[in-house]
C-alpha cells in the first residue's frame, strides 16, 4: 500500500491499551487519523485517539463493522475474532499483519508447528487435549518432568502457563488444550523486535536481555543493548529475521528467546505487533517500534534502529494487597533525576500485579543506568487510593 498519509487517512487499531496509545501517539505525528476499538471507554488509547469505538474484539459483528470505518487495520493484540479479519480482507480491506498470520499465532500449537516445519530452534514438545492426558503421558512415560505447559489460546502476560517440577505440582495443571515443553535450564531470555514492510526490507531492533517477575511472570526490568556475545546476538537476530521473512509479515514481530546453559538460543514465543519489549525504543532507538510499525505497514521505507544511548526498562507494576482507584508515590523525586522517562498509562484502577506504566532510563553508562533503574524501582509504587 504504496500511498502518502493524508489527513483523511483512518487507521484502524484494535484494542485500546498502553500499546494502542502509544502507537496513535506516533501516528498523530504524520496526522494519521486512529479510530481504536475496545471495550473499555477508559481504555488508556481512548484520550488520545481520534476516535473512539466501543465494542468487543470477539465479536464478529463488532469488529467487521469498526473494519468498515478505517482504511486500514492494525491491532495491539492477538485475541481478536479471526473470521470477521478474513471477511474484512475478502472485501479488499488493508489487514496489516495479514489473518492469516494471526490465526497461527493465536494458537501456540499451531505456532509450535510452524517453527518446527521451517526449522525454527524451538524446546521439544507434545500437544494435548486436557491436563488428565498429560498426567497420563507423564505417568506412562511418554514425557518427562520437569514440563512447562502452556495453554494453546487464550494466555498473555504470564496468564496460561505452568512450570510442572514434580507429580506433586500437579493440582497447578492447567484444563485444556495445552502445548507441553520439556523444561530448559535457561541462561538468559532476550527479544528481538525485527520489522518488515511489503517491500520484504527487513530491520531488527537490538537484543534486548529481559529480567521477569517470579510471582507475575511478567518483564521486570530490559536492558539494551544486551550482554550477549557477537555470535550469540548475531544468531538471534537471525533467527528473528528468518521468522518474519517465513511468515511474510508486513509490521512488527516480537521474538521472545532464551540462551540455555550451552548458550544455544531457542525459541518461545512471538506477537506480531508492538511488544512489552520495546517500550525503550521510544528514548534509546533512533526509530521507535509505534514509529517502524506504521512504516511498515504503509510500506514506507524502514527507519534506523541503532541506537542512542543503551537504557534499562523497568514496568510499573500494581503493588499486590491494592485495588482500587490507582495512586503514585515517589513520582516526584524520580521526575528529578537525569535521564528518567515516565510513562503513566492512563489506566483508572490497580490490582497486583497490572500494569500501569513503565519507566526507561537512559544513560551512555549501562551500570549507571541499571543503578537508576534499581534506586526508581524502589521509590515508585503503585497503589489505590
Amino acid at each position: 500500500m504504496e500511498q502518502l498519509v493524508t489527513s483523511d487517512f483512518k487507521l484502524g487499531i484494535i484494542a485500546g491499551g498502553q500499546l494502542g496509545k502509544m502507537l496513535a501517539l506516533a501516528a498523530s505525528k504524520w496526522d494519521v487519523k486512529t479510530y481504536v476499538l475496545d471495550h473499555d471507554e477508559h481504555c488508556p488509547a481512548s484520550t488520545v485517539c481520534t476516535a473512539f469505538v466501543k465494542g468487543n474484539r470477539l465479536d464478529f459483528d463488532d469488529v467487521y463493522k469498526f473494519g468498515q470505518m478505517v482504511d486500514m487495520i492494525t491491532f495491539e493484540i492477538e485475541s481478536i475474532n479471526i473470521e470477521a479479519l478474513k471477511e474484512l480482507k475478502r472485501q479488499g480491506k488493508h489487514i496489516n499483519p495479514d489473518p492469516e498470520i494471526l490465526e497461527i499465532i493465536q494458537d501456540k500449537g499451531l505456532q509450535k508447528e510452524y517453527y518446527r516445519k521451517h526449522d525454527i530452534p524451538t524446546p521439544d514438545y507434545r500437544i494435548y487435549k486436557s491436563k488428565n492426558e498429560i498426567i497420563q503421558a507423564v505417568r506412562s512415560g511418554e514425557f518427562s518432568l520437569p514440563l512447562v505447559q502452556k495453554l494453546r489460546t487464550g494466555g498473555y502476560d504470564g496468564r496460561g502457563v505452568a512450570v510442572i517440577h514434580t507429580e506433586k505440582d500437579f493440582d497447578d495443571l492447567l484444563d485444556g488444550p495445552s502445548v507441553i515443553e520439556h523444561f530448559v535450564h535457561i541462561s538468559k531470555e532476550i527479544s528481538v523486535i525485527v520489522a518488515r514492510n511489503n517491500r520484504g526490507e527487513i530491520k531488527s531492533f537490538p537484543a534486548v536481555e529481559m529480567d521477569f517477575n517470579e510471582d507475575a511472570n511478567l518483564v521486570d526490568r530490559l536492558i539494551c543493548p544486551s550482554t550477549l556475545d557477537d555470535k550469540a546476538n548475531s544468531r538471534a537476530v537471525e533467527i528473528a529475521e528468518s521468522l518474519i521473512s517465513a511468515l511474510n509479515v508486513s509490521g512488527l514481530l516480537a521474538v521472545e528467546m532464551f540462551i540455555d546453559a550451552n548458550y544455544d538460543v531457542w525459541v518461545n514465543e512471538v506477537a506480531p505487533r508492538p511488544h512489552n519489549s520495546g517500550h525503550h525504543t521510544i528514548e534509546s532507538i533512533i526509530t521507535s517500534q509505534y514509529e517502524q510499525l506504521l512504516r511498515a505497514i504503509f510500506n514506507f521505507s524502514l527507519g534506523s534502529t541503532l541506537l542512542k544511548m543503551p537504557s534499562v526498562m523497568i514496568n510499573l507494576l500494581g503493588e499486590s494487597g491494592y485495588e482500587g482507584p490507582v495512586k503514585y508515590e515517589g513520582l516526584t523525586e524520580c521526575m528529578g533525576i537525569e535521564g528518567v522517562k515516565i510513562h503513566l498509562y492512563g489506566k483508572k484502577t490497580t490490582r497486583p500485579f497490572r500494569k500501569m506504566g513503565h519507566v526507561t532510563i537512559v544513560n551512555e553508562d549501562l551500570d549507571e543506568a541499571r543503578r537508576v533503574a534499581e534506586m526508581v524501582k524502589k521509590t515508585i509504587r503503585v497503589v489505590a487510593k
